[in-house]
C-alpha cells in the first residue's frame, strides 16, 4: 500500500475481525489435535492479540530479534495457544507447526519459551512476565530506545503480589512506554475470579498506582484498536487497559464455563466449535 493512502477504517476493522476468527480456529484446532492446552483463556484474548500483532506492534517476522521492535509479553503464559496462532498467521513460523503444541522437542511449549520466533521472553509463573516487561521498558528508557512494551495479563494473575510490585515500580520510573492489558474474563482454573480473590475495582486500583487507565469491551474490535492506539501514543505515565471479556468467546458451549480453562474438545465438540467459528466469519 502506498504510504500516502489511508486505509478505509471500516475495512481495517473488518479485516481484524476476520483474522481474530482465524486465530480462534487455530486455537481450537491445535488444542484438539494434541488433546492438550488452555483453550478458554486463549479464546477470550483473540481480539486483543489480533489487534496487537496485525496492526499495533512494530515488528518484523523476517527478523524476530530486531533490536528496535516492540516487545510483547504473554504474562498469562498458559494461554499461549492464542499467541502461537497469532505468530503463525503473522508469518513468524509455518502454520502446520501449530500441531506440535506441547509435543516433545517442539518450539511451542505449554508456556512461551524464548527459543520460539516472536517470543520475547520465557513466561509461565504468573506475574513474572509482567515484572519482566517493566524491566524491558526500563531498559528502553535507559538506552534511549524508542520501542514500546506490551504485557497481557489474566485477571486471576492479579492475585499475585508481584503484579502490584511491578505496577508500583512502573509508575515510579514513569514508564510511559509500557502498556498492560488485563484479560478480564472473570474465570480462573479454580472458579470465578471474584469469588477466589475479589480484585475489583481493577481500573481504580491501577489508577491508585498512578497509571492511565481505560476500561473497554475486549471483544469490540473497534474499541480494542482505538484504545491500543491511544495507549501506544500516550506519554507521561504507564497505560493500563482493562478489557472485559468472555472466557471461551466464540464457541457457545465454552463461553463462561470454567471447565474449559484447560480442557481439549473431543471430535464432536471440535466439529461444533469449528462450525460456529466459521459461521461467524460468514
Amino acid at each position: 500500500m502506498n504510504s500516502n493512502t489511508k486505509p478505509d477504517p471500516a475495512a481495517r476493522i473488518q479485516r481484524l475481525r476476520e483474522i481474530a476468527q482465524q486465530v480462534r480456529f487455530h486455537v481450537v484446532d491445535m488444542v484438539h489435535h494434541v488433546q492438550s492446552g488452555h483453550i478458554g483463556g486463549s479464546l477470550s484474548a483473540a481480539e486483543i492479540l489480533t489487534a496487537l500483532y496485525f496492526d499495533i506492534l512494530n515488528i518484523d517476522p523476517d527478523n524476530p530479534r530486531w533490536p528496535d521492535r516492540d516487545r510483547m509479553m504473554m504474562s498469562k503464559g498458559h494461554a499461549c495457544p492464542v499467541l502461537y496462532a497469532s505468530l503463525a498467521l503473522r508469518g513468524f513460523f509455518p502454520l502446520d507447526e501449530l500441531h506440535t503444541l506441547r509435543q516433545f522437542e517442539t518450539r511451542l511449549q505449554g508456556h512461551p519459551v524464548i527459543k520460539t520466533p516472536g517470543v520475547d521472553m520465557t513466561t509461565g509463573s504468573l506475574g513474572i512476565g509482567f515484572s519482566i516487561s517493566v524491566g524491558m521498558a526500563m531498559e528502553a528508557k535507559l538506552s534511549g530506545a524508542s520501542y514500546n512494551v506490551y504485557a497481557v495479563l489474566g485477571d486471576g494473575e492479579l492475585n499475585e503480589g508481584v503484579v502490584w510490585e511491578a505496577a508500583s515500580a512502573a509508575q515510579k520510573y514513569r514508564l510511559d512506554n509500557l502498556v498492560a492489558i488485563i484479560d478480564r474474563n472473570n474465570l480462573q482454573n479454580d472458579g470465578v475470579s471474584d469469588t477466589i480473590m475479589p480484585m475489583e475495582p481493577i481500573d481504580r486500583k491501577f489508577e491508585a498506582f498512578n497509571w492511565e487507565v481505560r476500561r473497554i469491551n475486549g471483544h469490540d474490535m473497534q474499541q480494542v484498536l482505538q484504545t491500543l492506539e491511544e495507549a501506544r501514543d500516550f506519554r507521561g505515565k504507564p497505560f493500563c487497559i482493562v478489557a472485559d471479556t468472555v472466557k471461551g468467546k466464540g464457541v457457545s458451549f465454552m463461553e463462561n464455563q470454567r471447565s474449559w480453562h484447560g480442557s481439549p474438545p473431543n471430535d464432536e465438540q471440535y466439529r461444533q466449535a469449528v462450525s460456529e467459528i466459521q459461521g461467524a466469519l460468514v
